[in-house]
């Protein structure tokens, strides 16, 4: 059983997209969800700066565009499940058929922008942290301040709040953590800091009509499948000031048999979680068109449903 997995924000990395772009008709695509957004894709998938893909209001889109890139170049794929890893949400979203792919793309740029503008109200920040229980680092972050945003699995939780509770953090780490990791994110996401943001996407949720899952969706609010369309659009809106719960996903993920888990581009630390939590799942991380050969005989193996 395959498992069809989109990565959040963070796994950007500048000119990611360019090899993408070679593909037949990729470009000509994403001229046209550049169109329809308002936000050259191409540029900033090829050309632009580290700093400038960290943008919130650009990664957000570029992440879900490429995730829909590299999955149409799979061809006909039949999964067993799908889900993504925050924003990767959208993108999954897509995947089932819940949302077309354009409109995925304008909810996700009103996302965004959205986010974007609830971290500008506050200073705030993420970090990860590796190693430990996470009992005992749930509760030392709630002492601190802190609210454990991305519940991974695997060994890691990754906090988020003001900047002077994180610097606290580095400063008394939980028991059992080796390392505390800043991330390149622009706020506190999946936290009460995001209030203003669920206001905004809720009113541009009112604007759609989506369909029921074609495919099991796995929510990473609480790991649970979704078969209606209009709750996975409700908890998209939700899951922007709500904790990640990525470890119960890949638990549901071994409770549905899954025997296979591809992470489409711009793939890596979904597989890399998987590796550790699910032992015996074979993964494949889409980074490039070069892995697509790979990916299409582990679909031709594991993509019946």
């Amino acid at each position: 059983m395959l498992v069809l997995v989109a990565p959040g924000q963070g796994a950007q990395t500048p000119g990611f997209l360019t090899p993408w772009l070679d593909l037949p008709g990729a470009a000509e695509r994403l001229a046209a969800w550049s169109d329809a957004i308002g936000l050259d894709l191409a540029h900033y998938g090829t050309q632009a700066d580290a700093d400038a893909i960290r943008d919130t209001a650009v990664a957000q889109p570029l992440l879900v565009a490429a995730g829909l890139l590299s999955a149409a170049a799979l061809g006909d794929v039949t999964p067993g499940a799908v889900a993504g890893h925050s924003v990767g949400e959208i993108t999954a979203a897509a995947f089932a058929g819940v949302l077309d792919d354009t409109v995925a793309l304008d909810l996700v740029r009103k996302r965004g922008l959205a986010m974007a503008d609830a971290a500008a109200i506050t200073q705030t920040g993420m970090s990860a942290l590796l190693g430990g229980d996470p009992d005992t680092t749930v509760a030392h972050l709630e002492r601190l301040g802190l609210t454990p945003a991305n519940v991974n699995g695997a060994g890691q939780i990754v906090a988020a709040g003001t900047l002077e509770q994180l610097a606290a953090l580095e400063a008394d780490k939980p028991e059992g953590v080796r390392r505390v990791v800043p991330l390149k994110v622009a706020g506190a996401f999946h936290t009460h800091h995001m209030a203003t943001a669920v206001d905004a996407l809720a009113k541009a949720a009112e604007e759609l009509t989506p369909a029921d899952p074609r495919f099991t969706y796995v929510s990473n609010r609480d790991g649970q499948a979704v078969a209606s369309g209009a709750e996975v659009v409700s908890r998209l809106v939700g899951q922007v000031a709500n904790p990640v719960r990525w470890d119960l996903c890949m638990e549901t993920f071994q409770e549905l048999g899954a025997t296979a888990l591809i992470e489409v581009c711009p793939g890596g630390t979904l597989t890399g979680l998987a590796k550790r939590a699910l032992p015996g799942v074979t993964t494949l991380a889409l980074k490039t068109p070069d892995d697509l050969d790979a990916a299409r005989e582990l679909i031709a193996e594991h993509g019946a449903a």
